[in-house]
């Protein structure tokens, strides 16, 4: 037992607070310091929060290890980092782990601080002296430890009554605030003297009615005037009140009521003995059994076939096993994800559900940095792995799979004939390529909390155990693409197209030759779509080989030979470029959406279908790319070619992916977009499209996202969208459409917020509007679990992933749903023609009075010349009047003469 000296007793000792043992404190946070107490003269020591589950794994329970008599425990250092490595960032020693590295000691004194000294339940010594310190106090001196003992045994702050005495009034003012206070007369007293005469009194008054206006002052008209003194604005006034309690009387009085009867009991009435025997041997009673056991034995077998005790009401409709019931409208937190291992700032980029494994979610991550900050911060950026992050409901802390990448990736996409092939693309331009299918069964064997069918119903988050001591499984990519020949900026769109059809360098459709998804199609910041083939190319001559210069090079044994061929020299297919046409600026596109595109909501089935039949013992097709080289191409007719694209500026353009000749150059160029909706219209996103998506119910119904807007689009209607909303509090950044119901899709804001979004409901504004984090979301994807149980992810800025499960209002449709949003979508279409028509008259009517216009102003100016001339007119012949008379009178004129005419003149 160390011993404490009486400095330690007398020191201060904050009494005020309570210490709950049996209460778990919160655990200090990784970003949290640790706590010196040098300002208190004690450098060496450290307090700490301990929770009850450390203290019974390091056996320092409080009352039962650590006691007033022995509260000094030595752990050893071996124990803490092992206690590090086990739980991280949550373990309580984490604010003091750089102290405990530097320890140089083998064991650390860890001490109870019973009365909370020093702040917290805990503390330890960080250093050797501190330790010999606490065991071997200075010595006090005696006179110093009797001064002490006798402030202890009389402190200066014991009560003593002293009797009051009386003092003479001084004066504060108060005086004077009284006088102030005080009401006084303002208004000067106006004095009336009313008289009388003498023979009047006493004499009796009679009471006539008379007209007051026939009798001389009869009456006296008061009329209203403005008295200054009663004027003035009062702006202050002081008013004394007193707040009293509100008191009520009230009485009550039982009332009375006569005694009656309230309970009644009847006993049967039975028939004697005498009387049950004649009666069993009556006529009429075996006549009535004879008649009556049929009947009876009728209802027996429907009581044994049907369940008559059955409530219908519940038959009605069908019981969920859902959390919450059918008239909760509002998404459910059901599990988050927050990478806890990577300290660097990333933000979620694209978030992808797994097609076949329930419960399996992919997210890529990239750092939140600019352009300048990434140039900067280059160096740094290297040393730090680019990843996309496989996690499951089964353990929210550590991911199952990490897909390493050369540069952070902004979008990818599972491949829909095989899930294990995952393409993404890269900031830099570049393509990536990944094959898990060697680790297909580590993440199929994940702990769901069910089969992987779909009658299974996931287990909450808080019944599942996750496995602390997983090991971190990285994942290299099998191909990228050729940086020279690819995109040269980030891509924002990636999209596989359907197993069904591919295309050729000019963008002819032909059917699929291997029956498997094999072509991409991508958009970048560069003003380029491009289209991939993940199959070699056929060399038509072969390429002379130098046998000197070649080299072989060893491919590591983790990194799948699927892709090889593609690894460095992949180049796109067939390359569009989005000019403007008139001008040599390109269109950027953000977002791109196919006519086939809904397409790939129904591959999950065939995809599992293929997946089953490759696990028995069927080869891989993905392993043999070459073999679809071989099929004679086959074109489809009548193929929609044409498809969507959202772009940087706000414009959203519909356009055709097929290429033509230039008459004058040969070269291949891109068509012009069919219909292109610019800043200028009024129909248009006012920022960067984020969202551009085909309905999962309607193959011509496209929803847009951008700016501060949505809409809703559908195919060959060039006159505007169907549906624009009007501009949102918060700007929208993604957006998509429910798989379930087709009137409803969701919308994230920067705010953190999401608009839900039921055209049932509301037209004009979103159904409701749900907070879920504090920033900026960045990507929606919702995925039905099962008939009575569908999620949605949403992904924020500061890179965690929320899993929300859907109400039963958001994913059951109504009977006619479907048939009543497209009537819905069919009035609009109309709508949108009867205003093109009436813009039409209205422009023309517009014509015909700028025309009539036009004539009145020819009119006018006819009209206005041909009096000016006829004023001229008058003017001139009053002037040659004039002149003719003075040179008759001056003689040099004769009278039958006469000066030219204005005709003449003119």
């Amino acid at each position: 037992m160390a011993p404490k000296s009486k400095k330690q007793k007398s020191s201060g000792v904050k009494k005020g607070i309570k210490h709950d043992k049996n209460k778990e404190l919160p655990p200090v946070g990784e970003e949290e310091e640790a706590i010196n107490m040098e300002s208190m003269g004690h450098p060496e020591i450290y307090p700490l929060v301990l929770t009850t589950k450390t203290q019974e794994i390091f056996n320092c329970r409080v009352d039962e290890d650590m006691t007033d008599e022995q509260p000094y425990k030595f752990l050893k250092k071996q124990d803490i980092l092992a206690d590090f490595s086990n739980r991280a960032a949550v373990s309580d020693f984490y604010p003091v782990k750089k102290i405990i590295q530097a320890y140089p000691g083998d064991e650390i004194l860890l001490v109870y601080d019973k009365d909370f000294k020093y702040g917290l339940n805990f503390y330890i010594i960080g250093t050797e002296e501190g330790k010999e310190l606490y065991f071997n106090p200075p010595e006090v001196p005696e006179e110093q430890e009797e001064h002490i003992e006798f402030k202890e045994l009389a402190p200066e702050d014991v009560f003593t009554y002293k009797p009051p005495c009386s003092k003479p009034w001084v004066s504060l003012g108060s005086e004077k605030e009284i006088e102030e206070e005080s009401v006084k007369e303002s208004t000067k007293q106006i004095t009336y003297m009313i008289s009388r005469k003498r023979h009047e009194f006493g004499a009796p008054i009679k009471f006539s009615d008379q007209n007051a206006s026939s009798v001389k002052d009869g009456y006296i008209e008061c009329t209203a005037y403005s008295d200054r003194n009663f004027v003035i604005k009062q702006f202050e006034k002081d008013v004394g009140m007193q707040a009293i309690p509100q008191v009520m009387d009230t009485s009550t009085q039982t009332k009375w009521a006569y005694p009656k009867t309230a309970t009644t009991q009847y006993y049967p009435r039975e028939f004697l003995e005498e009387e049950k025997e004649i009666l069993k041997q009556s006529k009429p009673l075996a006549d009535f059994l004879n008649n009556m056991s049929i009947s009876v034995e009728i209802a027996l077998q429907q009581n044994e076939i049907t369940n008559t005790f059955i409530d219908d009401w519940k038959c009605l409709a069908e019981e969920e096993g859902t959390f919450g019931d059918k008239t909760d409208t509002h998404l459910k937190e059901y599990q988050s994800f927050t990478d806890l291992h990577n300290l660097t700032e990333k933000m979620v980029t694209c978030v992808s559900w797994h097609p076949q494994i329930y419960g399996l979610i992919a997210v890529s991550v990239a750092v939140r940095l600019s352009f300048e900050d990434r140039v900067h911060f280059s160096g740094k950026l290297l040393l730090q792995p680019s990843l996309i992050l496989f996690w499951s409901f089964s353990d929210p802390i550590h991911p199952q799979l990490m897909l390493e990448s050369p540069e952070d990736i902004f979008c990818f996409k599972f491949c829909p004939s095989n899930p294990n092939i995952i393409a993404g693309g890269c900031i830099n331009g570049q393509i990536v390529m990944w094959d898990i299918t060697a680790h297909a069964d580590r993440i199929e064997n994940i702990k769901t909390g069910g089969s992987r069918s779909k009658k299974a119903t996931l287990k909450p988050m808080f019944l599942l155990e996750p496995d602390m001591n997983k090991e971190e499984m990285y994942i290299r990519h099998c191909a990228v693409s050729s940086i020279e020949n690819g995109h040269k900026k980030v891509i924002t769109d990636i999209h596989w197209l359907p197993d069904t059809f591919e295309i050729n360098r000019m963008g002819s459709v032909f059917e699929n030759r291997s029956g498997i998804c094999c072509q991409l199609v991508t958009c970048s910041a560069d003003c380029t779509v491009c289209f991939w083939d993940i199959r070699p190319l056929k060399t038509m001559t072969p390429q002379p080989t130098d046998k000197k210069k070649e080299e072989t090079i060893e491919i590591p044994s983790d990194i799948p030979s699927t892709f090889l061929h593609l690894d460095l020299s992949w180049k796109p297919l067939a390359k569009l470029k989005l000019s403007k046409g008139e001008t040599t600026l390109d269109h950027c596109p953000t977002k791109i959406s196919l006519g086939e595109e809904r397409l790939l909501y129904k591959t999950q089935d065939k995809a599992l279908a293929e997946n089953k039949a490759m696990k028995s013992g069927e080869m891989n097709p993905y392993q043999n790319l070459e073999s679809g080289l071989a099929n004679i191409l086959k074109p489809i007719e009548d193929f929609c070619t044409k498809f969507f694209v959202g772009t940087e500026e706000g414009e959203v353009i519909y356009t055709d992916w097929k290429l033509e000749r230039d008459p004058e150059t040969g070269r291949l160029m891109s068509k012009k977009p069919v219909s292109l909706y610019t800043v200028h219209d009024s129909a248009v996103h006012d920022g960067a499209v984020h969202t551009v998506q085909r309905s999962p119910f309607y193959k011509d119904i496209i929803l847009t996202v951008g700016g501060w807007n949505v809409a809703i689009w559908k195919e060959n209607v060039m006159i505007g969208p169907l549906l624009q909303s009007s501009c949102a509090p918060k700007r929208y950044t993604s957006g998509h459409w429910s798989l379930t119901r087709p009137g409803v899709f969701y919308i994230g804001r920067e705010d953190g917020y999401i608009d839900i979004w039921d055209l049932l409901e509301k037209t004009h504004e979103p159904a409701q509007s749900q907070n879920i984090c504090i920033t900026m979301i960045t990507c929606i994807k919702p995925w039905t679990f099962s008939a009575k149980q569908q999620f949605i992810a949403i992904a924020d800025y500061y890179g965690t992933l929320h899993i929300l499960e859907i109400p039963w209002t958001l994913s059951h449709p109504s009977a006619n749903e479907v048939s009543s949003v497209s009537h819905y979508f069919q009035r609009e279409v109309k709508h949108l023609e009867y205003v093109r028509q009436r813009k039409e008259i209205r422009e023309q009517e517009k014509k015909e009075m700028e025309l009539e216009l036009e004539k009145k102003k020819i009119k006018t100016y006819q009209k206005t010349k041909e009096q000016l001339e006829a004023e001229l007119k008058l003017e001139y012949e009053s002037y040659l009047e004039l002149e003719r008379t003075t040179l008759i009178n001056l003689g040099l004129l004769k009278a039958p003469d006469t000066l030219p005419s204005f005709m003449e003149m003119m």
